[in-house]
């Protein structure tokens, strides 16, 4: 799972990055979990390939909306030395990081549900009163946060202090590029019969270009919910890791490391809302991607 033949350059919280000559990078997607921006003590199989296979599709689907990193995720393509990562991989672009998380929202759920009971705004715009949990909102909303570096918590950013931050005209194109990706994604998990009610996009910069980099609209990333099961004022069962954060939460863990175990039903019942996900989604079976056996 690992691909020690190769420059190892940075962990993060799930993925590990290699590099690839000059200008590549090797991303390695493990089946790590984190909630609340701590790395849980289990592993959920297959996690990883789930990641890369639906950031696959999604790279793939949105090409035409905005440039990404994506080289290809063929484990034949990558360096004889990168190791027993086929699934698990994507060889990328070389990009400089962006320092902004760029979420959107298109329903009210999460922390916009809970800014919006206590002041009736979201990321700072005043609302139409009356909206109830879950609810779609008006039109999908850009609000970023800042980017944290491991162990810490990405803050909420005004649109001033996101455009301090990253300067004026690239902040106009990231929320551009956000909400047209956003509304793609949104479009087409809707005719699946999936709701993608939430996501986080990142971007770097390579040569003056704006690249969508890192994973892209998977169960980690976004918040996606069964159509057929939403209704507004309820919390909607979900396919991603709100799960894993609803069951930490009952054990009345106080969100400060070290994390307790999972049980091993919520370990398979996780396993399978990442893999339901990934089929619902693209319309192919998971058994079909890159495994192991392919590199």
């Amino acid at each position: 799972m690992t691909a020690t033949a190769l420059p190892h350059l940075a962990s993060g919280k799930v993925r590990e990055l290699y590099g690839v000559g000059d200008d590549a990078l090797l991303m390695v997607a493990t089946d790590r979990v984190s909630v609340f921006d701590v790395v849980l003590p289990d592993l959920i199989p297959d996690k990883g390939r789930v990641l890369t296979a639906l950031s696959h599709f999604w790279f793939v689907h949105t090409a035409a909306i905005a440039p990404n990193h994506l080289i290809s995720c063929d484990p034949s393509d990558f360096p004889p030395t990168a190791g027993d990562v086929g699934g698990r991989a994507m060889l990328v672009l070389a990009a400089e990081p962006i320092r902004l998380e760029c979420v959107v929202r298109g329903y009210l759920f999460g922390a916009a549900w809970n800014e919006y009971e206590a002041t009736g705004t979201v990321g700072g715009r005043r609302l139409p009163a009356g909206l109830r949990r879950a609810d779609r909102l008006p039109e999908p909303l850009f609000t970023p946060t800042t980017k944290a570096e491991l162990g810490d918590h990405d803050e909420p950013v005004t649109e001033a202090e996101a455009a301090a931050l990253v300067g004026a005209d690239r902040y106009e194109r990231l929320r551009d590029a956000s909400l047209r990706l956003y509304a793609e994604g949104a479009r087409h998990a809707e005719h699946r019969g999936v709701i993608l009610a939430d996501t986080k996009f990142e971007f770097g910069e390579r040569d003056g270009q704006l690249l969508v980099i890192d994973e892209m609209m998977t169960p980690d990333s976004s918040r996606y919910w069964p159509l057929e099961s939403w209704a507004p004022g309820t919390s909607p069962p979900s396919f991603d890791k709100q799960f894993v954060r609803d069951h930490m939460d009952a054990t009345g863990w106080d969100h400060v490391p070290p994390a307790p175990a999972m049980p091993t039903d919520v370990i398979t019942a996780t396993r399978a809302k990442y893999v339901e996900a990934y089929e619902l989604i693209t319309g192919e079976p998971f058994d079909d991607w890159f495994g192991p056996d392919d590199a």
